[in-house]
């Protein structure tokens, strides 16, 4: 075996970066549903929120379907990219000058664009091959249907339901949100985890809402979270709601995080694998 030329970085007791493996829940983590339904039951408004593993979901008024909002613009960003025309080349400059701020910067003119690209047909298979039983895509995007149990089904694969040539890109966007939008969720997610969300919010037809679904990872383990609320006195109200809802279904997931990293000598070889 070669030995490392530089630093290596040790995780729950690997030497070496191993072969991709498949997706796992978290090792006896449960999301605590009640304390979330508690705390959400003190709030204005209307809550509802889903919580996915590899193994199983928690919900609690998860099939209740809002507007969308913003939110949709993931689904929007997935479904053209798995366009026949563009899922085995390169992304074009222009495409990338819609797709990135529609997705970083939530901007409305290029979700515009990429919905007449996309139109309802698409969007709406994308729903089926999701598995999602309460979406109803809408002529204008921010009025499609979605509920909390979907959007956390559809974000715990959102990268498998991307094509292989363009996976990276998607998923560095949906990482790269603006920092003015990393509110709610994005202030809830535990040591050790990265996020890949997005938010959707408004008022008038949308209620006031203010929702966020996510995609939470460490190593192979992964969990989704889709937090919605609607009818809020405000939208610091709504994102307050957002996040305490977050952290409390997040609670004790950081115990399950791969460790600190480790320096390795140069010359010593890998260490042997922890038991």
């Amino acid at each position: 075996m070669r030995r490392p030329a530089a630093i290596a970085l040790l995780c729950l007791g690997l030497a070496a970066p191993a072969p991709a493996a498949a997706a796992a829940p978290p090792p006896g983590w449960h999301p605590d549903v009640g304390a979330a339904r508690a705390w959400a039951a003190q709030r204005a408004g209307d809550v509802s929120f889903a919580v996915r593993t590899e193994r199983r979901g928690w919900s609690s008024r998860g099939a209740t379907t809002y507007r969308s909002a913003s939110v949709v613009k993931a689904m929007l960003m997935v479904a053209y990219l798995r366009r026949p025309d563009v899922r085995r080349r390169p992304l074009r400059a222009e495409e990338r000058a819609l797709l990135a701020p529609m997705i970083r910067f939530s901007d409305n003119g290029a979700a515009d664009a990429i919905s007449a690209r996309v139109g309802m047909a698409r969007l709406s298979a994308l729903g089926r091959r999701a598995g999602m039983r309460h979406f109803g895509p809408y002529p204008v995007w921010g009025g499609s249907a979605i509920a909390a149990v979907d959007q956390a089904r559809f974000f715990l694969r959102i990268d498998r339901l991307v094509p292989r040539r363009h996976r990276r890109y998607a998923m560095a966007q949906l990482r790269g949100i603006t920092a003015g939008q990393r509110w709610g969720i994005a202030r809830a997610v535990p040591r050790g985890w990265r996020i890949a969300f997005k938010g959707g919010w408004g008022r008038g037809v949308t209620r006031e809402v203010n929702h966020q679904v996510a995609l939470l990872t460490n190593g192979r383990l992964r969990v989704s979270i889709a937090v919605f609320t609607a009818d809020n006195p405000s939208h610091g109200y709504g994102t307050a709601t957002q996040q305490g809802v977050a952290a409390r279904l997040l609670r004790g997931l950081e115990r399950t995080a791969k460790g600190k990293l480790v320096r390795v000598r140069r010359g010593l070889g890998w260490p042997r694998r922890a038991r």
